[in-house]
């Protein structure tokens, strides 16, 4: 394939890839603001292969996860790269940690040949803003945004016990790049996940776009005896879009 037609893909999968960034407008504008117990996963670096089909172009690449919590606060940064495009995605969520769990305070995307984008949640004048557009939301607690989210429902399903079980459903308030929306997650099942851990015995929790919604949708595989982090993840847009990451290794931390 001409490397400009690889290129075009490599732009519409860094789209993707931020979990469909530029999303209509909500159809469910509910804002939920739940208290839940949580249990944050132990800071690590995480890395996972990456493979996506993305205009009938097949990419492979991989992800880095960085995730640190302590101390009141918490920062998590998440890098996705291709051959010969190289680094597509540079995402990175910092925060607190208050009595609803991860609250952000701010959040930085960089695309491939994009700008930079970030979202500030205003906690003193409650309220969250974005650099692209004029949207406001209010701040009433719980509130994530596309990073923050994956480690969010890792904290609620290690501290939920018994109640994170198949059919259960879970409802956030999330921000893309220019608006925000309700987020309801659902526990479909127990998998097994090929790692490079071994075979991993994980939680399939998935995420469903909103009806007219240009979104994707998600399914997350959680591994709750690996501290509950996400061992495979994975968007789909349409029949043919997708995007997967699986976990290649875990390393811990003293920081």
């Amino acid at each position: 394939m001409p490397l400009d037609n690889i290129r075009k893909a490599g732009v519409a999968f860094t789209l993707a890839l931020a979990l469909g960034g530029t999303t209509a407008q909500a159809a469910n504008p509910a804002h939920p603001a739940v208290k839940r117990p949580f249990e944050l996963p132990p800071s690590a670096d995480l890395n996972y292969d990456l493979s996506a089909r993305q205009r009938g172009l097949s990419l492979k690449g991989d992800a880095t996860v960085t995730w640190r919590a302590g101390d009141g606060k918490y920062d998590v940064r998440v890098a996705s790269r291709v051959a010969i495009l190289g680094t597509l995605l540079d995402n990175r969520s910092q925060g607190a940690i208050d009595e609803f769990g991860l609250a952000p305070v701010e959040f930085s995307e960089k695309r491939l040949r994009k700008d930079p984008t970030s979202i500030a949640f205003d906690r003193g004048g409650k309220v969250m803003r974005f650099s692209e557009g004029e949207k406001t939301y209010p701040l009433k607690g719980g509130e994530q945004d596309r990073v923050s989210i994956t480690w969010q429902l890792a904290a609620v399903a290690r501290a939920a016990g018994d109640k994170f079980k198949p059919g259960s459903e879970w409802p956030f308030f999330v921000a893309g790049r220019t608006s925000a929306e309700a987020w309801t997650f659902k526990v479909v099942k127990r998998d097994k996940v090929n790692t490079g851990l071994g075979q991993v015995d994980a939680i399939l929790v998935s995420r469903e776009a909103l009806p007219g919604s240009r979104d994707q949708s998600i399914e997350i595989w959680l591994a709750p005896e690996h501290e509950w982090y996400p061992v495979k993840i994975r968007f789909t847009e349409g029949d043919k879009e997708t995007i997967e990451q699986t976990l290649k290794s875990v390393g811990g931390t003293s920081d």
